[in-house]
């Protein structure tokens, strides 16, 4: 199984501000990747789970 990338939170969230079109978009597709896991997040919010 690979490794899930390790982005702050900040990072994540302009990265999908770039593919996305609305905000409530951007706010599900972030939770979406945090909480199943397929991304990790560093820094301050490390192990946060996103509702």
């Amino acid at each position: 199984m690979e490794t899930p990338p390790q982005l702050t939170l900040l990072d994540l969230i302009e990265a999908v501000a770039e593919v996305t079109d609305s905000e409530a978009e951007q706010v599900s597709v972030v939770a979406h990747l945090v909480n199943s896991g397929r991304v990790r997040l560093t820094g301050s919010f490390r192990r946060a789970q996103l509702r």
